[in-house]
């Protein structure tokens, strides 16, 4: 929890007025979801659709990273302190609490020393690639139920315990595609490798349990799909559905390989610098020399006496390839090697959309079960005979490791100090945040209630955008969706089905964001104010509305010479274009 706190803390010294400087776009489209999941409790809508964002068509949430598991959930906490506080709050528990559960499923299914649990517990839920992710991205950082779920996995086919653990298993799978279906399909692939690699291994031990195993899972996936069949067919057949990304763009992003090796910037002996030659993709491992060096050694010693540390390594080996991508990237430069993922077509159902990079996550999580088995196995050095833990792994290295005589104690300090000194420099610092300018007065009051009947939308200038807009986004968030607005933050589908950021650009639209990004007005045409009636009829426009900003001068000067003169009511420019629109 005081990790929680301390990777938050930026946020916490202004938490009404500050976003993250490193993604700001997606911290303000969490913040509208936490609105969403409030709106959609408060007033009995569909959850799986929001009509308040990209007017009129709206936005199908299944389609994006609703986090509708929590978002729901968290509706009176929304509706009591606002989405920047849920924000805040939800990040650094989430964090927490998949340390907590890494902690549990450790010191419960794989190792005896409750210190080995909490060190790799810890970083499960705290690895340079998680707390990455946590700039903005706390979907990515929602993990809490992926320990459980795994070692639910790993459990299967125990005599008669099939139909609770199936039930249980299916439970939890449902749950988690409320909160991630993408991590949720990188745990259901390293599990995968996890059986086969201990089918592999022990062969007569999986026959046995086969049937069992069978049967639970079978069970499981039943349940798990009665319970979500409508929310995934209205992802994929729902209003605002899509299919793959336009141009397949997430493919191109492949773990860099020295990224393996170097500090990530939001740890301790992170520099920021680095980012610019090799952190151009997404961060995802970040480990830093000394801690691949220690997780090669220990995987080395406790590879012929434990099983988990096989499967732990055969899972590094496995990722680690497949996160390289359609070309191998070294040291910023991507070279003209082929990749695995070269060989894999874009449109592939399932993973069309994944990030090659994001399947190094699941070589984070099989580092951080190394780091326990290998503080677990110092441990047990020098110690007399102990009772077997409780639970589960077969031959883990820790129960070969009680056996050592006591002459060879040395071990233990050494152990603990080469684990210690690796993961210190990757002690998380609090995440980069920037200030935010707060709604007008004239949006936070109610001021526009006069002006936008049921049914009709309130145009905010820039409209937002993946690119543009930020601020006019978080008009819509920090006032409930009290008001439907056109454009948006959010995964769309274009004219051809295809997914695309952001609505199609309409071409009011457009000349806003050109006029914005050089500074200036171009010649106005008939054209163009015919254009312009016709965009805000479209969007149900009742009132456009400009507040304080950087390009306010051009931006009012252009909507002047497209709509007519503007009034100045409260702190903002306003256009009330129902006499046009009809």
């Amino acid at each position: 929890m005081l990790l929680g706190v301390l990777v938050c803390l930026n946020y916490w010294v202004d938490v009404q007025h500050r976003v993250s400087s490193h993604l700001p776009t997606d911290h303000s489209w969490f913040e509208w979801l936490f609105s969403h999941g409030a709106y959609s409790v408060r007033h009995l809508e569909n959850p799986l659709f929001s009509a308040r964002q990209n007017a009129p068509d709206g936005v199908n949430m299944m389609a994006n990273t609703s986090l509708l598991g929590m978002t729901l959930p968290l509706a009176p906490v929304t509706l009591l302190f606002g989405p920047q506080v849920t924000y805040a709050l939800y990040l650094g528990g989430a964090l927490a609490a998949t340390a907590g559960t890494s902690y549990w499923m450790l010191s419960r299914h794989l190792v005896r020393s409750r210190a080995a649990a909490f060190v790799g517990g810890a970083f499960l839920g705290f690895a340079p690639g998680i707390v990455h992710h946590a700039n903005g991205q706390p979907n990515f950082v929602s993990n809490f139920l992926l320990p459980v779920i795994v070692a639910r996995v790993l459990r299967l086919g125990e005599p008669g315990r099939w139909r609770r653990d199936g039930v249980v298993l299916g439970l939890l799978v449902a749950y988690q595609i409320f909160i991630n279906e993408e991590m949720l399909l990188l745990t259901a692939l390293a599990c995968l490798v996890a059986v086969l690699a201990y089918v592999v291994q022990r062969p007569r031990a999986a026959r046995a349990r086969a049937g069992g195993f069978l049967a639970a899972l079978g069970l499981g996936g039943g349940l798990a799909l009665l319970l979500t069949a409508y929310p995934i067919w209205y992802q994929f057949n729902g209003p605002q559905s899509y299919r793959g990304l336009q141009g397949g763009v997430f493919h191109n992003w492949g773990e860099d390989l020295m990224a393996f090796v170097t500090f990530a910037r939001d740890t301790v002996a992170g520099d920021e610098a680095v980012e610019k030659t090799i952190g151009l993709t997404e961060q995802n491992t970040w480990f830093g020399w000394p801690l691949v060096l220690v997780a090669l050694v220990a995987l080395v010693l406790l590879w012929r006496r434990s099983l988990p540390a096989r499967i732990a390594g055969v899972l590094v080996l496995v990722f680690t390839v497949a996160a390289i991508g359609p070309k191998v990237r070294f040291d910023g430069v991507e070279t003209t090697v082929d990749g695995p993922w070269a060989y894999i077509p874009d449109d592939l159902p399932l993973v069309e959309m994944m990030m090659p990079t994001r399947l190094a996550l699941v070589v984070a999580a099989a580092v951080g079960v190394l780091l326990a088995l290998g503080w677990d196995a110092a441990a047990g050095y020098g110690r007399a005979r102990v009772p077997a833990p409780r639970a589960a792994a077969d031959d883990a290295g820790t129960r070969a490791a009680t056996a050592r005589p006591a002459r060879r104690r040395w071990v233990r300090p050494v152990g603990y100090a080469a684990i210690t000194l690796a993961v210190l420099p990757l002690f998380p610092r609090p995440l980069p945040a920037q200030p935010v300018d707060p709604p007008p007065h004239f949006i936070t009051a109610g001021g526009w209630r006069p002006y936008v009947p049921a049914g009709r939308t309130l145009v905010p200038v820039p409209i937002p955008s993946n690119v543009h807009g930020l601020p006019t986004l978080r008009w819509s968030a920090l006032t409930g969706h009290e008001f439907p607005v056109p454009g948006g933050y959010f995964i769309g589908p274009n004219l051809d089905g295809e997914g695309v950021f952001g609505a199609p650009n309409r071409p009011t639209s457009t000349l806003i964001y050109s006029s914005m990004d050089t500074g200036t007005v171009p010649a106005l045409t008939e054209e163009n104010r015919r254009q312009a009636v016709e965009d805000l009829r479209y969007w149900k426009a009742s009132v456009v509305v400009l507040g304080a900003h950087p390009r306010e001068a051009v931006l009012r000067e252009l909507m002047t010479g497209l709509i007519g003169p503007a009034q100045r009511v409260d702190d903002v420019w306003l256009w009330d274009v129902r006499p046009l629109v009809g």
